[in-house]
């Protein structure tokens, strides 16, 4: 073999140097590929409590384990020689477009995480064109939400409480500001054991201990925003000392019932979406009462540990109430395969909640793009590799769910 000295012509082709990017945000969230990497970027940047109180479910956090590894425990089965040169992304939902099939879930306490809080998630769903939802427990008004988002699909998720006249004010409020779809939350009866908050002593407002402070030192960027914004309030009660669990127990309506949700119904004039839907006999009940779509859902995992797998129980309800009901779906996304895959099994639409609270305590509104980015850029890609031009073409028969957890006869 011959060697000679390369010549500077046939260097020049591999000495390119990426030009650098300045902007440390934009160079931190760059780097994430995946809703993984934006988690990891969020826990550096968050101090333990507030990333905790994300990251976090109940009890043992089995419910989050499983939801999430039923999404890896499925096969695509791909078709070849299609022409997947452009794929469409949007659908109806709720009798409205949506440019992709997932929208932003209704958070608590956001601001906590990040201060843009859902300032950030509101614009950022805006310019995406994908639904918003403020929770009951959000530290945004419901004005403020409409106002950051004002042409785009915003959601209210509604907490019964013992106080029903606060609640349904709350329920006028987001009628008036043009809210065009309410999500009633069914599944805090009470609230869930959410260890790590009691571990860490996550309270409202945050208190500061030494171990708060020391955790704090390497974060300076979110004290310094949590201290030199708006102080910290929510968009339902004027103020609270104290653990979230003692905030939902206080407040939160044990007795509810099916003649509550049908009292509810009657008294809103957009659509009605019932979150928290853990069994098929439930979802036949809610289709019969006219509800416009239901959400499976175990909550992220944060009440009921041991909880059924949202993803396993869609099939046999889609099969029962698909075709009256709109089947929506949350709990363990953290991908666009994993919105796929629930799109093939016949949901009409999901939503991503820590997926979201990741980019937003990533980088604010911008690491919510990017998060939006990431999803939306792998739906595409997977529905491409599927052999699909549009949601439309997604069937059951592109997944194959893998056995794990098997009842016992």
């Amino acid at each position: 073999m011959q060697r000679r000295f390369p010549r500077p012509r046939d260097l020049a082709p591999l000495m390119k140097f990426k030009k650098p990017e300045l902007n440390a945000k934009k160079r931190r969230l760059d780097s994430a590929l995946t809703i993984w990497d934006l988690r990891k970027i969020a826990q550096r940047r968050t101090p333990k409590a507030a990333f905790d109180y994300t990251e976090g479910a109940a009890e043992a956090e089995i419910s989050l384990a499983r939801a999430r590894q039923a999404f890896e425990d499925i096969q695509f089965n791909p078709a070849i020689l299609r022409d997947v040169s452009a794929v469409d992304l949007t659908s109806q939902v709720l009798g409205a477009p949506v440019a992709m099939p997932f929208g932003i879930a209704p958070t608590g306490f956001t601001r906590m995480m990040q201060s843009e809080g859902e300032i950030a998630g509101a614009s950022a769903a805006a310019a995406a064109g994908i639904p918003f939802a403020l929770s009951t427990m959000g530290t945004t008004a419901i004005e403020d939400v409409k106002a950051a988002n004002p042409l785009g699909r915003n959601w209210f998720q509604l907490y019964m409480w013992k106080d029903r006249d606060r609640s349904m004010a709350l329920v006028d409020r987001a009628a008036k500001s043009g809210f065009d779809t309410l999500l009633v939350t069914v599944d805090v009866p009470v609230a869930g054991a959410r260890l790590r908050d009691k571990r860490n002593g996550f309270s409202i407002p945050p208190q500061l201990t030494l171990g708060t402070v020391i955790n704090a030192i390497p974060r300076p960027e979110w004290w310094i925003n949590f201290l030199t914004t708006e102080p910290l309030a929510f968009a339902s009660l004027d103020r609270w000392s104290g653990s979230v669990g003692e905030l939902i127990d206080s407040m939160f309506d044990p007795t509810v019932t099916f003649d509550d949700l049908a009292w509810i119904k009657k008294q809103w004039p957009g659509k009605l979406v019932v979150k928290g839907v853990q069994n098929v006999d439930d979802a036949k009940k809610l289709a019969a009462m006219g509800v416009d779509g239901i959400t499976l859902s175990n909550h992220g995992g944060r009440q009921l540990d041991r909880a059924p797998i949202p993803f396993h129980l869609l099939p046999a309800v889609v099969r029962e109430v698909g075709k009256d009901t709109e089947v929506h779906l949350d709990t363990g996304i953290m991908s666009g395969a994993d919105i796929v895959a629930s799109i093939a099994l016949g949901a009409k639409f999901t939503m991503i909640g820590r997926a979201y609270l990741y980019g937003l305590m990533a980088g604010g509104r911008e690491g919510v793009d990017r998060t939006i980015e990431i999803l939306g850029d792998q739906i595409a890609r997977t529905m491409r590799l599927l052999g699909v031009n549009s949601l439309a073409e997604l069937e059951p028969g592109h997944v194959t769910q893998l056995q794990r957890l098997i009842p016992r006869g």
